[in-house]
Order: structure tokens, then C-alpha cells, then sequence
């Protein structure tokens, strides 16, 4: 298929290579024309605008960072809506707003341009060895016809429902990942001022049942400190806050997203939102230092 691939970083990248080497002609673009480099170099050809891309696909994936940068690229000023035919599919796979993926999936539909909310889980990792999990929001027939192309890319391909209910389940998905970081910095932190290994404790955790991905992955790099690997804390401040959004929204209280919000606010306010979530630890770890009065000020009443 004539495919094209918007926002070529440290997950698109991966992703659009292995669209190619299953076969498909693949279109680029990116607003720094060196992001488009790796892809040209390996058979891609570059288009200085969305809409001109658009012109020259069939399907268009895009994977760029927040929901005003959908808007853009899809509805604003040379954007994908401009070029596209009728017929054609975007396929948004960062992750967004539920109401910007509708609202844009409406407005392509406006002109007979098919939509897919399609967001991922399993990060760069997921990425390079196409075996992310995907979550999608859209019509049936339109998933099936895009499902092999998900299939160069991912393992895991569900269809959720209609329009925006992949970004709903990445929603949850950023909810349960974040919450479980906060809950492992915490015991390593905990195991540390106690006077045992952290490393050990680790060891022992991932075999029983509180062994989990973010245990094994984000727990090795706060044990070894090593904080530039990974997905920047400052994209999944942005995650966490369109999950507590749709909370708020539905009436849920979600006050462990929120306590944990408050710790990732910290982290960025120390000048370290291009660090790896695990550096979660480092502000668990400082508040330890915090000296306690007495007893009574451990302690939350509750009625």
C-alpha cells in the first residue's frame, strides 16, 4: 500500500521502518528535516507538507505529541485534510484528548476521510521489535481493512469500540503504569532506608505477585539510577493528565493518579522532564530525608 508516516521520534521512526520492510511505499514528513533522514535513507520519499502527503497515500499514520499538534497537522493550514482523498484513512497512534480524536475523526468524516484512534503501549522497545500492544477506536470496517498494517507493528490488536475509545484504554492504561511506578519507587525507597538491598528486593518482587512490566523495567533503572533511557517523564505528565481530565469528567475519584501527579509535577519542577519516569525514585527518596516530629505526623486520620 501507499502509506505516509508523520512524527518520525523515538517511537515513529521504528514504527514507519517497519511498515517499509514489509513491503509498503512510504511517505514522510516532519517539521526538522533531519527526523526524516534515517526514513529517505532507507527508501522513503520526504513531503514538505502534510497535505502534500496526504495527496500521495492511501493510509497516513501519525505519531507526534499532543493534542494541539493533531490539530495541526490534520485541520490546520496545509494539513492532512486538505490533501487527502476520499477513501483514505488517518490513523492517529500518540496518544490524545478522547474529544480532540473526536472531533478531528468528525471533521475528516466531513470530507469522506476515514479515522482510527489507535494508541500504543510498550515503548520504544515495543517499537523497534514491532510488538506493541494497540488499542483502537473506530469503525469495524475500517479496522479490519487497516489491521494488517497494525500487524507489521504490534502483537496485541483490539478494537475497543467507536471513535475515541483507543485513547480511553491508553487513558487507563497511563493511569495503572504510573500509579505502579509511583508504588515501586516507593518500596525501593522504603527497602533502601531499611537497610536492604534494593536490587534483591526487586529480585524477590518479580517472583510473586507483585511482579509487574513497570517492576522489571522501570524498577532496574531506579535501582541503578540510570534515568536516560526510556520515555520522557514530561510525555507521560501529559498522559496522566488527560486520564485524571476523563476522570474528573465521568465523576471517578482518582486519588492515587493525583498523589501521583503531584510527584511528577515535582520531578519536572526540578528541571527533569526529559528524564526517564524511573527518576520517580529520586523525589520519593528526597522526601524520605524530610525529617518527622513524631509519630502522630505519620499517621491520616480518617473519620
Amino acid at each position: 500500500m501507499k502509506l505516509g508516516f508523520i512524527g518520525l521520534g523515538v517511537m515513529g521512526r521504528p514504527m514507519a521502518l517497519n511498515l517499509m520492510k514489509h513491503g509498503h511505499e512510504m511517505g514522510v514528513y516532519a517539521r526538522r528535516p533531519e527526523s526524516i533522514a534515517p526514513l529517505v535513507s532507507a527508501g522513503a520519499r520526504g513531503y514538505r507538507t502534510p497535505a502534500e502527503l496526504a495527496s500521495d497515500a492511501e493510509v497516513i499514520f501519525t505519531m507526534v505529541t499532543t493534542s494541539n499538534d493533531v490539530e495541526q497537522v490534520v485541520l490546520g493550514k496545509d494539513g492532512l485534510i486538505h490533501g487527502a482523498a476520499r477513501g483514505s484513512v488517518l490513523v492517529d497512534m500518540e496518544t490524545i484528548s478522547p474529544t480532540v480524536a473526536r472531533g478531528v475523526a468528525q471533521a475528516l468524516a466531513a470530507k469522506g476521510i476515514d479515522m482510527l484512534d489507535a494508541p500504543v503501549s510498550g515503548g520504544p522497545m515495543g517499537a523497534e521489535q514491532a510488538s506493541l500492544s494497540i488499542m483502537v477506536g473506530g469503525k469495524q470496517e475500517v479496522f479490519e481493512r487497516v489491521k494488517p498494517l497494525f500487524e507489521c507493528m504490534g502483537k496485541t490488536i483490539v478494537r475497543m469500540g467507536d471513535h475515541g475509545a483507543g485513547q480511553i484504554t491508553k487513558a487507563c492504561n497511563q493511569l495503572a503504569l504510573l500509579v505502579t511506578a509511583q508504588g515501586t519507587a516507593e518500596a525501593l525507597a522504603l527497602a533502601k532506608s531499611c537497610g536492604v538491598d534494593p536490587a534483591r528486593v526487586r529480585e524477590v518482587l518479580l517472583g510473586g505477585i507483585a511482579a509487574s512490566r513497570v517492576l522489571e523495567l522501570f524498577g532496574k533503572r531506579m535501582v541503578e539510577h540510570n534515568f536516560e533511557n526510556g520515555i520522557d517523564t514530561r510525555l507521560y505528565h501529559k498522559d496522566l493528565y488527560i486520564a485524571l481530565d476523563l476522570a474528573h469528567e465521568s465523576g471517578l475519584a482518582a486519588p492515587a493518579a493525583a498523589l501521583t501527579m503531584q510527584h511528577i509535577n515535582a520531578l519536572i519542577g526540578r528541571g527533569e522532564g526529559r528524564s526517564d519516569l524511573s527518576a520517580l525514585i529520586k523525589v520519593v527518596e528526597e522526601m524520605s530525608k524530610a525529617p518527622i516530629t513524631n509519630h502522630q505526623s505519620r499517621v491520616t486520620e480518617f473519620p
